[in-house]
């Protein structure tokens, strides 16, 4: 299992492939602050639910200077499906290899209906302007996140 980020850690950079094919990287959001989340699957219920909580705060998140970036394993055609479906603003990337997933401790063994199994852990890891980690979630529940996220960081 990978290692779980600390606030003040540097937050691990990369560049992924959004819904369209275009790259997307960390780097190029310094300066504003980012919650990278990390969900299991595209059209699934849950990983909906939170990518819809999202894309309904994304106003408030932007006005309070925070970018929001999803982060699945799934490939760029999925992603297009997902976001098209469900009228998504947010920007969605692909991670299919897990490299980021793994570098952010977001992917390993889990507890699935009370078996373990290996896989993506629901996170949402706050990246300050500095490029450093302000806040690391692991296990979160796709419902009522995004509520929480806001009220926690006071916005």
């Amino acid at each position: 299992m990978s290692d779980r980020l600390q606030p003040g850690d540097p937050a691990p950079d990369f560049t992924l492939p959004d819904a369209d094919g275009n790259e997307v990287s960390l780097a190029s959001h310094r300066g504003r602050k980012v919650i990278v989340y990390f969900y299991p699957a595209a059209l699934t219920p849950g990983c909906t639910k939170q990518a819809c909580d999202f894309t309904d705060n994304l106003e408030v998140l932007a006005g309070a200077g925070y970018d929001v970036i999803g982060v699945s394993p799934d490939k760029p055609e999925k992603l297009a499906k997902f976001r098209e479906k469900e009228d998504l603003k947010v920007t969605l990337v692909g991670d299919p290899d897990k490299e980021v997933l793994r570098a952010y401790g977001a992917f390993g063994e889990k507890k699935l209906y009370g078996k373990v199994v290996t896989g993506v852990i629901r996170s949402t890891v706050i990246v300050d302007e500095d490029g450093k980690v302000e806040r690391a979630l692991y296990n979160v529940r796709a419902t009522g996140h995004v509520a929480k996220i806001i009220k926690d960081l006071g916005i």
